[in-house]
């Protein structure tokens, strides 16, 4: 596994548990221009998106969803996704969605996560880097809406993961638990 952080304390737990990590600049403001800085290669993880994109010639960017917990609906630091008939993104929101009248999660939808693994074309990369901010992603502080907003097209594919993901510091605890569990290194 390969770990993008400018946080000390986040790759420090990281190489914890074997991760091989890359210290980007602080001054990358989300995963697209952390790969932008430094590029992560792992294609055991990311075959599919890859082949996603390669696929969709009409996409600049793939990315990977799961099934959404009923406990991470609320939460604004798991970030939702919805998207079309053909498995394109429509929009990625830090709030449940779709979003329904009784504010409720619906046990019968197939509310949808990120994963945060992403596949960019390298010409995209460039062009990404010199789109201005727009209000949607700085609304939700999402950089897939700046793809969205502008015009371009994702593409999405669903797995089924268990999504763990280390998005604050109690995450972080919440990992520790889950390897000690399963007497993981």
């Amino acid at each position: 596994m390969v770990v993008a952080t400018d946080d000390d304390k986040i790759a420090e737990c990281c190489r914890g548990f074997g991760a091989d990590v890359i210290m980007t600049s602080e001054s990358c403001q989300n995963g697209a221009e952390r790969c932008r800085d430094e590029p992560l290669i792992e294609p055991e993880i990311i075959d599919g998106i890859v082949k996603a994109l390669q696929c969709s010639p009409d996409a600049v960017f793939s990315t990977a969803v799961t099934s959404l917990k009923a406990e991470d609906a609320f939460n604004p630091n798991r970030v939702k996704c919805v998207i079309d008939n053909l498995g394109y993104a429509i929009y990625y929101s830090r709030g449940l969605i779709p979003f329904n009248k009784s504010g409720k999660v619906n046990s019968n939808f197939p509310y949808l996560i990120h994963l945060g693994i992403h596949s960019y074309y390298a010409e995209f990369l460039k062009i990404y880097h010199n789109l201005p901010p727009i209000p949607l992603q700085l609304k939700e502080d999402l950089e897939q809406l700046k793809v969205l907003e502008n015009g371009y097209k994702m593409k999405v594919i669903k797995v089924e993961h268990e999504a763990h993901r280390v998005d604050v510091p109690e995450d972080v605890e919440k990992i520790e638990r889950y390897m000690r569990d399963r007497n993981l290194p």
